[in-house]
Protein backbone atom coordinates (compact mmCIF):
# COMPACT_ATOMS: atom_id res chain seq x y z
CA UNK A 1 0.00 0.00 0.00
CA UNK A 2 1.46 3.34 -1.05
CA UNK A 3 1.48 5.93 1.72
CA UNK A 4 2.17 9.46 0.60
CA UNK A 5 4.88 11.68 2.04
CA UNK A 6 3.82 12.87 5.47
CA UNK A 7 4.39 16.37 6.78
CA UNK A 8 6.00 14.86 9.86
CA UNK A 9 8.86 13.04 8.14
CA UNK A 10 11.38 15.88 7.89
CA UNK A 11 10.80 17.09 11.43
CA UNK A 12 11.09 13.50 12.66
CA UNK A 13 14.63 13.18 11.30
CA UNK A 14 15.60 16.51 12.83
CA UNK A 15 14.23 15.40 16.18
CA UNK A 16 16.14 12.09 16.08
CA UNK A 17 19.39 13.97 15.47
CA UNK A 18 18.81 16.52 18.24
CA UNK A 19 16.92 14.81 21.10
CA UNK A 20 17.61 11.62 23.09
CA UNK A 21 13.93 10.64 22.85
CA UNK A 22 11.35 11.34 20.15
CA UNK A 23 7.72 10.56 20.94
CA UNK A 24 5.14 10.15 18.18
CA UNK A 25 1.55 10.13 19.34
CA UNK A 26 -1.67 9.79 17.37
CA UNK A 27 -4.73 7.60 16.97
CA UNK A 28 -4.53 3.94 16.10
CA UNK A 29 -4.08 3.11 12.41
CA UNK A 30 -3.03 6.65 11.43
CA UNK A 31 0.35 5.47 10.09
CA UNK A 32 2.74 5.53 13.06
CA UNK A 33 4.05 1.99 12.51
CA UNK A 34 4.27 2.59 8.76
CA UNK A 35 6.36 5.68 9.47
CA UNK A 36 8.85 3.48 11.32
CA UNK A 37 8.89 0.98 8.44
CA UNK A 38 9.76 3.86 6.11
CA UNK A 39 12.62 4.71 8.45
CA UNK A 40 13.86 1.13 8.47
CA UNK A 41 13.75 0.59 4.70
CA UNK A 42 15.31 3.99 3.98
CA UNK A 43 12.40 5.61 2.15
CA UNK A 44 12.42 8.72 4.34
CA UNK A 45 16.20 9.06 4.27
CA UNK A 46 16.33 8.83 0.47
CA UNK A 47 13.88 11.72 0.14
CA UNK A 48 15.45 14.09 2.65
CA UNK A 49 18.06 16.77 1.98
CA UNK A 50 19.41 16.33 5.52
CA UNK A 51 21.04 12.99 4.74
CA UNK A 52 24.24 12.36 6.68
CA UNK A 53 26.46 9.42 7.63
CA UNK A 54 25.51 9.83 11.27
CA UNK A 55 21.82 9.61 10.39
CA UNK A 56 22.39 6.60 8.12
CA UNK A 57 24.31 4.82 10.88
CA UNK A 58 21.62 5.59 13.44
CA UNK A 59 18.81 4.22 11.27
CA UNK A 60 20.73 1.18 10.06
CA UNK A 61 20.84 -0.19 13.60
CA UNK A 62 17.20 0.51 14.52
CA UNK A 63 15.65 -2.01 16.93
CA UNK A 64 11.85 -2.24 16.71
CA UNK A 65 9.56 -3.57 19.45
CA UNK A 66 5.77 -3.79 19.11
CA UNK A 67 4.27 -4.15 22.57
CA UNK A 68 1.11 -5.71 21.11
CA UNK A 69 3.26 -8.66 19.96
CA UNK A 70 3.75 -11.26 22.75
CA UNK A 71 7.28 -12.14 21.58
CA UNK A 72 8.38 -8.50 21.84
CA UNK A 73 6.74 -8.15 25.25
CA UNK A 74 8.71 -11.16 26.48
CA UNK A 75 11.95 -9.46 25.46
CA UNK A 76 11.13 -6.84 28.08
CA UNK A 77 10.62 -9.31 30.93
CA UNK A 78 14.07 -8.11 31.96
CA UNK A 79 13.77 -4.67 30.40
CA UNK A 80 16.86 -3.20 32.07
CA UNK A 81 19.10 -5.91 30.64
CA UNK A 82 17.53 -5.94 27.15
CA UNK A 83 17.37 -2.18 26.62
CA UNK A 84 20.72 -1.62 28.29
CA UNK A 85 22.32 -3.97 25.76
CA UNK A 86 21.11 -1.76 22.86
CA UNK A 87 23.58 1.07 23.54
CA UNK A 88 24.54 2.85 20.32
CA UNK A 89 21.31 1.85 18.56
CA UNK A 90 18.00 3.63 18.02
CA UNK A 91 15.35 1.67 19.93
CA UNK A 92 11.76 2.07 18.72
CA UNK A 93 8.98 0.99 21.09
CA UNK A 94 5.48 0.91 19.58
CA UNK A 95 2.32 1.17 21.75
CA UNK A 96 4.44 2.16 24.73
CA UNK A 97 1.39 3.13 26.78
CA UNK A 98 1.02 -0.61 27.46
CA UNK A 99 4.16 -0.51 29.63
CA UNK A 100 4.35 2.95 31.24
CA UNK A 101 6.79 1.55 33.81
CA UNK A 102 9.47 1.74 31.08
CA UNK A 103 9.71 5.54 31.27
CA UNK A 104 11.95 5.79 34.36
CA UNK A 105 14.28 3.18 32.85
CA UNK A 106 14.41 5.06 29.54
CA UNK A 107 15.26 8.25 31.43
CA UNK A 108 18.09 6.52 33.24
CA UNK A 109 19.50 5.03 30.03
CA UNK A 110 19.43 8.26 28.01
CA UNK A 111 21.21 10.07 30.84
CA UNK A 112 23.84 7.32 30.90
CA UNK A 113 24.29 7.20 27.12
CA UNK A 114 24.27 11.01 26.77
CA UNK A 115 23.54 11.25 23.05
CA UNK A 116 20.76 12.01 20.60
CA UNK A 117 18.67 9.34 18.91
CA UNK A 118 18.40 6.82 21.76
CA UNK A 119 14.66 6.05 21.70
CA UNK A 120 11.73 6.52 19.35
CA UNK A 121 8.50 5.85 21.25
CA UNK A 122 5.05 5.55 19.69
CA UNK A 123 1.71 5.66 21.47
CA UNK A 124 -1.97 5.62 20.58
CA UNK A 125 -3.17 7.08 23.86
CA UNK A 126 -1.91 10.40 25.13
CA UNK A 127 -3.15 10.43 28.70
CA UNK A 128 -0.77 7.93 30.31
CA UNK A 129 1.93 8.49 27.70
CA UNK A 130 2.16 12.23 28.24
CA UNK A 131 1.75 11.97 32.00
CA UNK A 132 4.52 9.41 32.38
CA UNK A 133 6.89 10.93 29.85
CA UNK A 134 6.47 14.48 31.13
CA UNK A 135 7.38 13.28 34.61
CA UNK A 136 10.28 11.05 33.58
CA UNK A 137 11.65 12.56 30.36
CA UNK A 138 11.38 16.31 30.87
CA UNK A 139 14.02 18.08 28.81
CA UNK A 140 14.95 14.88 26.99
CA UNK A 141 11.99 14.34 24.67
CA UNK A 142 10.56 15.95 21.53
CA UNK A 143 6.87 15.32 20.80
CA UNK A 144 5.41 14.80 17.35
CA UNK A 145 1.74 14.18 16.67
CA UNK A 146 0.76 12.13 13.65
CA UNK A 147 -2.76 12.66 12.36
CA UNK A 148 -4.81 10.81 9.76
CA UNK A 149 -4.15 12.27 6.31
CA UNK A 150 -4.47 16.03 6.05
CA UNK A 151 -5.98 17.44 2.88
CA UNK A 152 -2.66 18.67 1.49
CA UNK A 153 -1.26 15.13 1.64
CA UNK A 154 -3.92 13.68 -0.66
CA UNK A 155 -5.15 16.72 -2.63
CA UNK A 156 -5.03 15.91 -6.34
CA UNK A 157 -5.12 12.19 -5.63
CA UNK A 158 -8.58 11.95 -4.08
CA UNK A 159 -11.67 14.14 -4.31
CA UNK A 160 -12.98 16.30 -1.50
CA UNK A 161 -16.16 14.18 -1.60
CA UNK A 162 -14.07 11.08 -0.89
CA UNK A 163 -12.28 12.89 1.95
CA UNK A 164 -15.65 13.80 3.47
CA UNK A 165 -17.06 10.28 3.46
CA UNK A 166 -13.95 8.12 3.96
CA UNK A 167 -12.03 10.43 6.29
CA UNK A 168 -8.27 10.54 6.60
CA UNK A 169 -7.33 7.16 8.07
CA UNK A 170 -5.02 5.51 5.49
CA UNK A 171 -6.78 2.13 5.41
CA UNK A 172 -10.11 3.86 4.88
CA UNK A 173 -9.30 6.38 2.15
CA UNK A 174 -6.60 4.49 0.23
CA UNK A 175 -8.68 1.37 -0.42
CA UNK A 176 -10.42 1.36 -3.80
CA UNK A 177 -13.56 -0.48 -2.70
CA UNK A 178 -15.80 1.89 -0.73
CA UNK A 179 -17.67 -1.00 0.88
CA UNK A 180 -14.35 -2.24 2.24
CA UNK A 181 -13.60 1.28 3.46
CA UNK A 182 -16.86 1.45 5.36
CA UNK A 183 -16.36 -2.04 6.82
CA UNK A 184 -12.86 -1.06 7.99
CA UNK A 185 -14.28 1.94 9.85
CA UNK A 186 -16.99 -0.17 11.48
CA UNK A 187 -14.32 -2.66 12.57
CA UNK A 188 -12.15 0.20 13.85
CA UNK A 189 -15.01 1.41 16.06
CA UNK A 190 -15.72 -2.11 17.34
CA UNK A 191 -12.05 -2.78 18.07
CA UNK A 192 -11.74 0.41 20.07
CA UNK A 193 -14.85 -0.35 22.10
CA UNK A 194 -14.25 -4.07 22.63
CA UNK A 195 -10.47 -4.25 22.98
CA UNK A 196 -8.76 -0.89 23.51
CA UNK A 197 -11.12 0.11 26.32
CA UNK A 198 -9.93 -2.89 28.35
CA UNK A 199 -6.86 -0.83 29.27
CA UNK A 200 -9.12 1.43 31.34
CA UNK A 201 -11.25 -0.66 33.67
CA UNK A 202 -13.58 2.14 34.72
CA UNK A 203 -15.03 2.39 31.21
CA UNK A 204 -17.47 -0.03 29.59
CA UNK A 205 -17.95 -0.63 25.85
CA UNK A 206 -21.73 -0.22 26.07
CA UNK A 207 -21.75 3.22 27.71
CA UNK A 208 -18.84 4.47 25.61
CA UNK A 209 -20.41 3.22 22.39
CA UNK A 210 -23.70 4.97 23.11
CA UNK A 211 -21.92 8.19 24.08
CA UNK A 212 -19.70 8.13 20.98
CA UNK A 213 -22.72 7.79 18.71
CA UNK A 214 -24.59 10.53 20.58
CA UNK A 215 -21.61 12.82 20.10
CA UNK A 216 -21.67 12.03 16.37
CA UNK A 217 -25.27 13.27 16.21
CA UNK A 218 -24.36 16.53 17.99
CA UNK A 219 -21.00 16.84 16.24
CA UNK A 220 -19.62 20.37 16.61
CA UNK A 221 -22.21 21.50 19.13
CA UNK A 222 -21.59 22.68 22.67
CA UNK A 223 -21.74 19.83 25.19
CA UNK A 224 -24.32 19.68 27.96
CA UNK A 225 -22.96 17.02 30.30
CA UNK A 226 -26.20 16.82 32.29
CA UNK A 227 -28.32 16.10 29.21
CA UNK A 228 -25.92 13.40 28.02
CA UNK A 229 -25.76 11.92 31.53
CA UNK A 230 -29.56 11.72 31.71
CA UNK A 231 -29.73 9.90 28.38
CA UNK A 232 -26.98 7.46 29.34
CA UNK A 233 -28.09 6.84 32.90
CA UNK A 234 -24.71 7.81 34.36
CA UNK A 235 -23.43 10.86 36.23
CA UNK A 236 -22.25 14.09 34.62
CA UNK A 237 -18.80 13.45 36.09
CA UNK A 238 -18.72 10.06 34.36
CA UNK A 239 -19.73 11.62 31.04
CA UNK A 240 -16.87 14.10 31.30
CA UNK A 241 -14.44 11.29 32.12
CA UNK A 242 -15.68 9.31 29.11
CA UNK A 243 -15.23 12.32 26.81
CA UNK A 244 -11.78 12.98 28.29
CA UNK A 245 -10.79 9.41 27.46
CA UNK A 246 -12.09 9.76 23.89
CA UNK A 247 -10.03 12.94 23.56
CA UNK A 248 -6.95 11.29 25.09
CA UNK A 249 -7.16 8.48 22.55
CA UNK A 250 -7.71 10.97 19.68
CA UNK A 251 -11.26 9.84 18.97
CA UNK A 252 -12.77 13.28 19.62
CA UNK A 253 -11.51 16.85 19.71
CA UNK A 254 -12.64 19.17 22.50
CA UNK A 255 -12.63 22.85 21.50
CA UNK A 256 -12.73 25.44 24.28
CA UNK A 257 -14.39 28.87 24.00
CA UNK A 258 -12.19 31.87 23.25
CA UNK A 259 -12.01 34.29 26.13
CA UNK A 260 -11.00 37.92 25.80
CA UNK A 261 -10.99 41.01 27.94
CA UNK A 262 -14.19 42.18 26.27
CA UNK A 263 -17.19 42.69 28.52
CA UNK A 264 -19.28 40.05 26.75
CA UNK A 265 -21.51 37.25 28.01
CA UNK A 266 -19.73 34.30 26.47
CA UNK A 267 -20.93 30.75 25.96
CA UNK A 268 -18.52 28.77 28.12
CA UNK A 269 -19.33 25.12 27.38
CA UNK A 270 -16.82 23.31 25.15
CA UNK A 271 -17.65 22.06 21.67
CA UNK A 272 -16.86 18.44 20.80
CA UNK A 273 -16.07 17.12 17.33
CA UNK A 274 -15.58 13.52 16.29
CA UNK A 275 -11.94 13.52 15.21
CA UNK A 276 -12.41 12.08 11.69
CA UNK A 277 -15.17 12.59 9.14
CA UNK A 278 -15.10 8.94 8.02
CA UNK A 279 -15.54 7.73 11.60
CA UNK A 280 -18.41 10.20 12.00
CA UNK A 281 -20.10 8.77 8.91
CA UNK A 282 -19.68 5.20 10.19
CA UNK A 283 -21.01 6.09 13.66
CA UNK A 284 -24.11 7.53 11.96
CA UNK A 285 -24.47 4.64 9.50
CA UNK A 286 -23.85 6.87 6.46
CA UNK A 287 -22.20 4.80 3.74
CA UNK A 288 -21.65 7.36 0.99
CA UNK A 289 -21.06 11.04 0.34
CA UNK A 290 -24.63 11.38 -0.95
CA UNK A 291 -26.00 10.08 2.34
CA UNK A 292 -23.65 12.29 4.35
CA UNK A 293 -24.36 15.45 2.33
CA UNK A 294 -28.10 15.03 2.97
CA UNK A 295 -27.66 14.59 6.72
CA UNK A 296 -28.07 17.46 9.24
CA UNK A 297 -24.46 16.99 10.45
CA UNK A 298 -22.98 17.81 7.02
CA UNK A 299 -22.03 21.38 7.90
CA UNK A 300 -20.53 20.28 11.21
CA UNK A 301 -18.47 17.61 9.43
CA UNK A 302 -16.94 20.36 7.28
CA UNK A 303 -16.09 22.31 10.45
CA UNK A 304 -14.52 19.13 11.80
CA UNK A 305 -12.41 18.68 8.65
CA UNK A 306 -11.18 22.27 8.82
CA UNK A 307 -10.36 21.94 12.52
CA UNK A 308 -8.51 18.64 11.99
CA UNK A 309 -6.31 20.27 9.37
CA UNK A 310 -5.70 23.36 11.50
CA UNK A 311 -4.63 21.16 14.40
CA UNK A 312 -2.38 19.13 12.10
CA UNK A 313 -0.69 22.24 10.69
CA UNK A 314 -0.37 23.99 14.04
CA UNK A 315 -0.24 21.31 16.77
CA UNK A 316 0.76 23.79 19.47
CA UNK A 317 -1.47 26.70 18.49
CA UNK A 318 -4.44 27.81 20.59
CA UNK A 319 -7.59 27.03 18.61
CA UNK A 320 -10.93 28.03 20.14
CA UNK A 321 -14.46 28.95 19.09
CA UNK A 322 -16.30 32.19 19.84
CA UNK A 323 -19.94 32.59 20.80
CA UNK A 324 -21.82 35.12 22.91
CA UNK A 325 -25.33 35.19 24.33
CA UNK A 326 -26.34 37.90 21.83
CA UNK A 327 -25.65 35.64 18.83
CA UNK A 328 -22.11 36.63 17.86
CA UNK A 329 -20.37 33.52 16.57
CA UNK A 330 -17.19 32.41 14.81
CA UNK A 331 -16.35 28.77 14.23
CA UNK A 332 -12.67 29.07 15.14
CA UNK A 333 -10.24 31.61 16.50
CA UNK A 334 -6.60 30.61 16.09
CA UNK A 335 -3.59 32.24 17.69
CA UNK A 336 -0.46 31.73 15.59
CA UNK A 337 2.64 33.29 17.16
CA UNK A 338 0.54 36.00 18.78
CA UNK A 339 -1.46 36.78 15.63
CA UNK A 340 -5.22 36.21 15.87
CA UNK A 341 -7.19 34.89 12.89
CA UNK A 342 -10.95 34.27 12.69
CA UNK A 343 -12.12 31.31 10.63
CA UNK A 344 -15.68 30.61 9.55
CA UNK A 345 -16.56 27.33 7.82
CA UNK A 346 -19.26 27.31 5.13
CA UNK A 347 -20.06 24.09 3.30
CA UNK A 348 -21.73 26.08 0.49
CA UNK A 349 -19.77 27.12 -2.59
CA UNK A 350 -21.57 30.49 -2.33
CA UNK A 351 -21.07 31.41 1.32
CA UNK A 352 -23.18 33.99 3.12
CA UNK A 353 -22.21 35.47 6.47
CA UNK A 354 -24.78 36.05 9.22
CA UNK A 355 -25.17 39.09 11.39
CA UNK A 356 -23.73 37.02 14.22
CA UNK A 357 -20.59 36.38 12.17
CA UNK A 358 -20.02 40.08 11.62
CA UNK A 359 -20.61 40.80 15.32
CA UNK A 360 -18.04 38.15 16.21
CA UNK A 361 -15.45 39.55 13.81
CA UNK A 362 -15.99 42.99 15.30
CA UNK A 363 -15.49 41.61 18.82
CA UNK A 364 -12.43 39.53 17.97
CA UNK A 365 -10.74 42.14 15.74
CA UNK A 366 -8.59 39.49 14.00
CA UNK A 367 -5.57 40.19 11.86
CA UNK A 368 -7.55 38.61 9.03
CA UNK A 369 -10.73 36.58 8.58
CA UNK A 370 -11.11 33.53 6.36
CA UNK A 371 -14.27 31.82 5.12
CA UNK A 372 -13.32 28.25 4.27
CA UNK A 373 -15.40 26.34 1.72
CA UNK A 374 -14.98 22.91 0.01
CA UNK A 375 -14.63 24.72 -3.31
CA UNK A 376 -11.17 24.76 -4.93
CA UNK A 377 -11.62 28.48 -5.63
CA UNK A 378 -10.59 31.44 -3.49
CA UNK A 379 -11.49 35.12 -3.73
CA UNK A 380 -11.70 38.34 -1.77
CA UNK A 381 -15.09 38.57 -0.04
CA UNK A 382 -14.77 41.97 1.63
CA UNK A 383 -11.88 44.06 2.94
CA UNK A 384 -10.11 41.91 5.51
CA UNK A 385 -12.22 38.84 4.68
CA UNK A 386 -11.24 36.19 2.12
CA UNK A 387 -13.07 33.12 0.88
CA UNK A 388 -10.50 30.33 0.62
CA UNK A 389 -10.24 26.66 -0.18
CA UNK A 390 -8.80 24.36 2.47
CA UNK A 391 -5.50 24.19 0.62
CA UNK A 392 -5.34 27.97 0.24
CA UNK A 393 -6.07 28.47 3.94
CA UNK A 394 -2.78 26.87 4.94
CA UNK A 395 -0.84 29.06 2.50
CA UNK A 396 -2.61 32.20 3.71
CA UNK A 397 -1.94 31.43 7.36
CA UNK A 398 1.69 30.55 6.63
CA UNK A 399 2.26 33.84 4.82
Amino acid sequence: MDYFLRYIETSLLESLMNFPVTAITGPRQCGKSNLVKRLINGDILRKTKRRSRALEKLLSGLVYLDLERPSDLRKLDNAEWFLGSQKGKLVCIDEIQRKPELFPLIRSLVDEWDRSGCFLILGSASRDLLKQSSESLAGRVSYKRLTPFLWGEIEGKYSMERYFSAGGFPRSILVNDRKVSYQWREDFISTFLERDLLQWREFTPKAMGRLWRMLAHINGQTVNYSTLASSLGISSVSVKKHIDLLASTYMVEVVSPWFSNLNKRLVKAPKVYIADSGITAALLGLRSFDELSGHPVFGAVWEQIVFTNLRGWYPNAEICYYRTSNGAEADFVINIDGKIYAIECKVSFSPVLSKGNYLAFEDIAPKRTFIVTPSPDSWSFKPGIDVVSLGALRKKLAS
